[in-house]
């Protein structure tokens, strides 16, 4: 057991960086044609023996400054109380004698007798792994979860310090603050030249078009079945939030008798289509946006009003002047999609609810600083102390290789329908106008398959745990999740995204120690609530 002293900086690290990657990125205009999802429980390698060289490698850890992607990854590298080391692993597991990838791993020591490893997914998806278990293992300090099992976090493909990661900007895109993605935005309008340019940019910076087409989230379970043998553990142990918790479904559609104990917190809802579970989603944000205008409402001087009931009305009077006048901000400009991104950001937690209105009074004063400042959690950081530099590229080409296809109509259709369920984010106008898919030539169809996670079959008990007022990955997901995989629910009475990597919750944080230790569940699940 390696023993190393901690940080004092980094729990304030460790909040900052699992703030941010918890993100789902539910803007991202991508998809597919639905696929028939895969057989469940089968193996899905035909041949294990050409995969055996992968399994049964052993990790070299080592210090994990040579692992950073930015000058602040590598600050908090260099202080970090943990281990790093490389993957091995096919690009394509149908040619496992071809080309390979290497996956960043990064382990966080458990503080007593590890009895396992704990391997942990931050979210997006495009979350760094690496920094996600630090910050698990910097929060989760008072618990008997950091005791007993060493956090594992990796950067999955595309992410990261993985190589390939994920490459589509302009050089200096990020700071000048060039759409390269217009899917990320509401109001652009695309061609089918733009969507090929997309496709060019990130075949180019990405290591070759047969890289993108590996990226999704099947092969990464894969990926993640590779890490738990060079691990030495027989079963996973997983912890999976936001994003996390559809590779933790996939893996166990496709490994099930290979999980030990696996929690699912702030469920995707496997059942959903693209159009559906974004539509989901934005119904969430807008309920989030008028519980968070409720709250204003009670104090003096609300930017939206004192009528909660007009505070959406109020709020795009105050940012549709912004499409055709942006405002100063930092050493950038604020538009109106940057405006709505910032305020998608900090409805994720109530404890960014302030930060909402004093930017929107900031705006009214014509600076956007704060607005800005709130969309670094989103796309990934500041680029001037960025922590996961390509957050956004990851989470599109995963996407891609995900997501179902929409044809020009379904997109327009998206659209649209998504400014019905979540008018706060309407600009006006034609919103719907040039909307399309910007992986619409993307070089493989891809390969989640919608529904997944049907019919799992010889699957261990496992945990899904859900808040109610969850603004990006709704309480119904959670339902539905844990019916397909059988799994207990642990329903958490409150506001916001995801709860038991913070640490904060003592009613969570027990039942999910009990369970990942021990294999216990109560008799009879109780109901927590946001602390």
């Amino acid at each position: 057991m390696i023993r190393t002293n901690r940080s004092t900086s980094v729990p304030d690290t460790g909040r900052r960086i699992l703030r941010r990657l918890g993100l789902a990125v539910v803007t991202l205009v991508a998809g597919g044609v639905s696929i028939a999802a895969c057989t469940t429980g089968d193996d899905p390698d035909p041949d294990p023996g050409a995969l055996q060289r992968f399994s049964t490698q052993k990790l070299e850890w080592q210090g994990c400054t040579d692992f950073a992607t930015s000058p602040r990854e590598t600050e908090i590298l260099a202080k970090a109380p943990a281990q790093c080391a490389w993957l091995t692993v096919p690009l394509n597991y149908d040619k496992p004698q071809g080309a390979t990838t290497t996956v960043a791993v990064l382990r966080f020591a458990a503080r007593g007798q590890a009895q396992g490893s704990l391997v942990f997914n931050p979210g997006g998806p495009g979350g760094a792994g690496l920094l996600g278990a630090l910050g698990v293992g910097a929060q989760l300090t008072k618990s008997r979860i950091t005791e007993r099992f060493d956090v594992i976090g990796f950067d999955p493909r595309g992410v990261g310090a993985t190589k390939p990661a994920a490459d589509c900007y302009t050089e200096g895109g990020t700071t000048r603050g060039d759409k390269v993605f217009p899917s990320m935005t509401m109001t652009s309008s695309l061609t089918e030249a733009d969507t090929r340019a997309v496709l060019d940019r990130c075949a180019q910076g990405s290591g070759g078009a047969e890289g993108l087409t590996q990226m999704g989230t099947r092969t990464t379970a894969r990926d993640l079945d590779v890490l738990r043998s060079a691990l030495g553990e027989e079963k996973l142990t997983y912890l999976g939030q936001s994003y996390g918790t559809r590779l933790g479904a996939v893996y166990a559609e496709q490994f099930p008798q290979r999980v030990r104990a696996m929690v699912l917190d702030g469920a995707f809802d496997p059942n959903l289509g693209t159009i559906e579970r974004r539509l989901s989603a934005y119904g969430g944000f807008q309920a989030a946006f008028e519980a968070m205008a409720a709250s204003c409402a009670k104090a003096a001087k609300c930017p939206l009003g004192m009528d909660a009931k007009a505070a959406t009305s109020v709020f795009q009077s105050i940012v549709r002047p912004l499409r055709d006048k942006p405002v100063p901000a930092l050493d950038q400009k604020l538009d109106f999609d940057t405006a709505v991104a910032g305020v998608m950001a900090g409805l994720y937690s109530p404890d960014k609810w302030p930060t909402i209105i004093s930017g929107l009074t900031q705006l009214r004063q014509g600076r956007g600083d704060t607005l800005l400042e709130l969309t670094f959690d989103l796309a990934g950081g500041d680029p001037k102390t960025v922590v996961n530099p390509n957050f956004t590229e990851a989470a599109f080409a995963i996407n891609c290789m995900d997501e179902q296809r929409l044809t020009p109509q379904d997109a327009t259709r998206l659209r649209a329908q998504a400014y019905e369920v979540a008018p706060f984010m309407n600009p006006g106008g034609d919103p719907a106008a040039g909307a399309r898919d910007a992986c619409e030539f993307w070089p493989a169809p891809p390969t989640l398959g919608i529904p997944y996670a049907q019919n799992v079959k010889d699957l261990p008990g496992t945990l899904v745990i859900s808040i109610t007022g969850d603004p990006t990955t709704p309480h119904e997901g959670a339902i539905s999740l844990a019916g397909k995989l059988g799994s207990a629910l642990l329903t958490v009475k409150g506001e916001g995204h995801t709860v038991v990597s913070a640490g904060t919750n003592t009613c969570v944080d027990t039942i999910a120690a009990d369970y990942l230790i021990d294999l216990k569940l109560p008799a009879e699940m109780p109901t927590c609530s946001v602390a």
